[in-house]
């Protein structure tokens, strides 16, 4: 078969500053992420060296303020920087959408002193964060979260984000949280009051603190070199002035921070369904069956045109989301929407290049079977595509009677 090689994606992209960052992403995806992806995803090497290359490279934060250490970038072009990242490897992309979910909390809701105090470091200097919210009994429910921070004795109450009232005691599990255990801070949601989303405070926890642990990561069926694990708070003290926003202000804070990653999501399910798309092409267009290419045959001409529509198509819708976001025009529909068009498609677009490949498909020797099997957690993360739809009927039939 002739090595077709994919062509890069047509992106239209608002300045020449962002067409240079989609040059540099793409040559590090293409010498530094890709080549060692399969053997390293096989393994279930977590590739920290990327990550600390992406963050020298200013990568890792890039929709957040220059004055921090942030790239000042628009969220458009941000995604669609994930979204080359995920092509190359799922485990980078997603890591990078996590990371940039974990510092939202304190980019915006945390105070000045606390933003120049930390956030140069967690956007530029080598850190990688992790997202505490979902705990083995509350998932979807993330309200009924059980997960407690209680005063330390003798400590007083503080007013407002981080102004100093003491130490606060962590204790409980989180689960299912990417970089559990490798994270060097973790955005944690914990409650402080009585039941319900208004009981619900954040904190920014030093990785290295004392009685926080992480636990084995899970055996996943996909993104075998990205750590999900649960994470144990035993004890764990943590001074007032890491408090982000005001006391009973988590859910709320950590609502705003999953509309914005249901964005990173999708971004990254366009780009493993572009990768899956590459390499359906490569294969139909080389594979000679009854003396010709498969793709002449128009069964498969027509699941290939399916594929790259359902594709644009989710790229579009990520798009759009991300310019209302940028615009400062409320977007949380639009983002369930791409989140729930941009997976669903994903996981549609990979089966049918396993088709497309057939046996071969079914085969380590080539990616699509890993593409497959990666497409399917991107339904369930950051809220389960069943909760988008929720979301979505709220707005536009209001809640639902109880």
């Amino acid at each position: 078969m002739p090595d077709r090689a994919p062509q890069p994606v047509d992106r239209q992209l608002p300045t020449e500053e962002a067409r240079d960052l989609i040059s540099l992403v793409r040559d590090i995806a293409q010498h530094e992420i890709a080549p060692k992806a399969a053997e390293e995803e096989d393994a279930g090497r977590f590739p920290r060296d990327v990550f600390g290359l992406l963050s020298a490279s200013g990568l890792l934060g890039l929709p957040y303020d220059s004055e921090y250490g942030g790239g000042d970038q628009p969220y458009e072009v941000y995604l669609q920087v994930l979204e080359e990242l995920a092509a190359a490897r799922l485990t980078v992309g997603l890591g990078v959408s996590v990371h940039t979910l974990a510092c939202h909390a304190l980019a915006h809701y945390g105070t000045k002193e606390q933003q120049a105090e930390h956030l140069p470091a967690m956007l530029g200097g080598g850190l990688l964060g992790a997202y505490c919210l979902s705990e083995p009994a509350s998932g979807s429910d993330a309200a009924s979260l059980r997960t407690r921070a209680d005063r330390a004795e003798g400590a007083a109450p503080g007013a407002g984000g981080g102004a100093g009232g003491g130490d606060w005691v962590i204790n409980g599990t989180k689960a299912w949280i990417t970089h559990g255990g490798v994270a060097d801070f973790y955005t944690v949601m914990a409650r402080t009051a009585g039941e319900g989303a208004r009981g619900i405070t954040a904190f920014l926890v030093p990785g290295d603190a004392e009685g926080l642990g992480g636990a084995v990561p899970e055996k996943k069926m996909g993104m075998k070199g990205s750590p999900t694990a649960q994470v144990h708070f035993d004890g764990v003290r943590v001074p007032d002035e890491r408090r982000i926003g005001e006391e009973g202000q988590g859910f709320a804070i950590a609502l705003s921070a999953l509309d914005s990653g249901r964005l990173g999501i999708a971004a990254c399910a366009v780009g493993v369904a572009q990768a899956a798309l590459d390499e359906a092409v490569a294969y139909a267009t080389g594979r000679q069956q009854f003396g010709r290419p498969i793709a002449d045959f128009q069964g498969l001409r027509f699941m290939l045109a399916d594929m790259a529509t359902q594709i644009e198509a989710g790229r579009a819708l990520y798009l759009a989301a991300a310019r209302l976001r940028d615009a400062g025009r409320p977007f949380a529909k639009q983002a369930a929407m791409a989140k729930l068009h941009c997976t669903d498609a994903a996981m549609r677009v990979t089966t049918d290049a396993v088709q497309i490949l057939g046996g071969y498909g079914y085969t380590a020797d080539f990616p699509v079977e890993r593409y497959m099997r990666e497409a399917k957690v991107l339904q369930i993360v950051e809220g389960t595509n069943q909760i988008q739809r929720m979301v979505i009927a709220r707005h536009l039939a209001g809640p639902e009677s109880r």
